[in-house]
């Protein structure tokens, strides 16, 4: 049965993606404020298109960040600016990370992955210090410090190489070897020691790319034979994308969700 139960949802996925939602019902959703999963599905839908990043999308995107809204619909909309938004949004953004969602707070780290902005690296890095804080989150956390090289950023990412959860560890140290160039691995008291005697410790920092998500296409994806199945790749923040050109002066990363 729960097999039966498998296959059915599966069909049904499969009959959606043969009659997608129109881009008028994408917006329409978006802006239904009477339900919340209208309004969920019609952002997600709007941020994974190619013209999501149309101004008018945009501005959707940054009212549901700014006025109080569904947990889910806040994330979501976070998620979509941090796509497609500014570098200054990542002040907006930033505020999300005292949400009392920790859904919210997650994809408020990670969206901060996307957008460069200085004056946003010591919110991060207050909050990945806090042991109080979901593990998940601080992941995010550790992964956005890596593309601002302070002693700040540093000393709170040596921090979390103790944390008791060794995900927030290795995110930690993979960010300490972005910033640096070195790899201490998880010792603490290596990189400290190092830190301390290093004339200028970021003099070798490599260039930060956001992570992005792929998996395996399954046989119900090669089915819909009609649809481009193409991924992301890592890619510098929008506002340090000068640091990711290459010698003829062209940006060489490029994703959905780069805006013009």
């Amino acid at each position: 049965m729960a097999g039966c139960d498998t296959i059915s949802s599966d069909f049904n996925d499969l009959l959606t993606d043969m009659t997608p939602p129109t881009p008028a019902e994408a917006a329409a959703w978006a802006s239904d404020l009477n339900d919340p999963e209208n309004q969920r599905r019609g952002l997600s839908l709007l941020s994974n298109a190619p013209w999501g990043g149309d101004a008018p999308y945009v501005e959707l995107y940054r009212l549901y960040v700014e006025e109080p809204t569904d947990p889910l619909v806040k994330a979501t909309a976070v998620q979509a600016l941090g796509r497609w938004g500014e570098p200054d949004d990542a002040m907006k953004i930033a505020d999300h990370l005292s949400s009392p969602s920790p859904l919210v707070r997650r994809e408020a780290a990670r969206s901060l992955q996307r957008l460069h902005e200085p004056r946003v690296a010591d919110r991060i890095w207050i909050r990945l210090v806090d042991l109080d804080e979901d593990p998940g989150v601080r992941v995010e956390l550790a992964i956005a410090l890596a593309q601002y090289p302070t002693d700040q950023s540093f000393q709170a990412l040596c921090l979390a190489l103790d944390a008791r959860e060794l995900v927030v560890n290795l995110a930690a140290a993979d960010s300490l070897r972005i910033l640096t160039g070195r790899d201490f691995g998880l010792d603490r008291a290596t990189w400290l020691a190092w830190y301390e005697s290093a004339g200028a410790p970021f003099a070798r920092e490599e260039v930060f790319l956001y992570p992005t998500f792929t998996r395996r296409i399954s046989f119900w994806d090669h089915l819909l034979f009609w649809k481009d199945w193409t991924f992301e790749t890592p890619a510098p923040p929008r506002g340090m994308a000068e640091q990711g050109l290459d010698g003829d002066g062209a940006a060489p990363f490029a994703n959905i969700g780069d805006a013009p």
